[in-house]
């Protein structure tokens, strides 16, 4: 069992929690994850790694509440335990001097951006973050996006706070601006991804994707979070998740993403059904 030992509310639907694991938190490295399972007969929750105290013990990491088991999770407090996690699973993120990288993150994706960030920066390359949300209730960990980099650019959708626009928007900014970018590693919705890549492709700029299909077992042995990456079939829970974005075909991703979505949403339903109070905003739910 895993005590929760902070939680903390981000948006109403985004959540950050603190978990003791002291053997995951003495080797997780960034760009890592992790695996929940809340109770005994729970789903397997993956997970990217946020933060890490070895000392503590402790792992941290952010979600947002999408699917049952994401409303599930968001219902236990500081105090109770969980009853699996797991890891370190798939591989780090390489770490060396690049020169200036951009990090590009989306959504719920950019906490993930973070720790590759810092290590990047700490190993003497020049960062600049870029981030993007839909509007300017969703943005999150602002200050820390600030301190891990040299360089913070963020966007809205809407417009309602920075600069309107997408991170794709930045990026072509950046590029048209004279600024030599020797690495771009981003990690957020596919479609953004996708985007990211086909801008920087024709370029010759690396550019490095951290993938998030649909994952069971984690261990490389069901096959479900297969991608296609260069022609060949990899495994994003034991080849990957990192993966170099000019050879993933993000069609063939994005269409594996809906296969269970009928399902998904039945879940939810039930859950709905039978816990209305985790969507009950009165109650603390949401």
């Amino acid at each position: 069992m895993h005590k929760i030992v902070n939680k903390k509310r981000l948006t109403d639907d985004i959540t950050l929690m603190e978990v003791e694991a002291p053997l995951i938190a003495k080797k997780i490295l960034p760009g890592q994850f992790i695996v929940l399972r809340l109770t005994e007969n729970g789903e397997r929750i993956p997970l990217t790694m946020f933060d890490f105290d070895s000392k503590k013990g402790t792992v941290t990491f952010v979600f947002m509440k999408v699917g049952k088991s994401t409303y599930e999770l968001d219902m236990f407090e500081e105090g109770d335990s969980l009853q699996d996690v797991i890891g370190p699973m798939g591989h780090a993120v390489e770490i060396k001097k690049h020169g200036t990288v951009v990090c590009v993150g989306g959504g719920v994706g950019t906490p993930e951006v973070l720790p590759v960030a810092n290590a990047l920066r700490e190993a003497g390359n020049k960062v600049i973050i870029i981030a993007g949300y839909r509007t300017k209730n969703l943005v999150i960990l602002e200050d820390l996006l600030g301190a891990f980099s040299d360089d913070l650019r963020i966007c809205t959708d809407d417009g309602s706070y920075c600069i309107k626009g997408f991170t794709t928007t930045l990026l072509k900014e950046l590029i048209d601006s004279g600024e030599k970018i020797d690495l771009v590693h981003t990690v957020g919705p596919v479609i953004m991804m996708k985007l990211i890549c086909d801008i920087t492709r024709p370029l010759g700029i690396k550019t490095m994707v951290s993938l998030n299909p649909i994952m069971l077992d984690a261990t490389g042995m069901c096959g479900s979070c297969r991608v296609n990456v260069g022609g060949q079939m990899q495994l994003a829970c034991v080849d990957g998740p990192e993966f170099d974005g000019h050879e993933v075909d993000f069609d063939d991703l994005m269409n594996r993403l809906t296969m269970f979505k009928a399902e998904e949403q039945e879940a939810l339903e039930r859950y709905k059904l039978a816990h209305p109070e985790a969507f009950d905003t009165d109650k603390g739910g949401a």
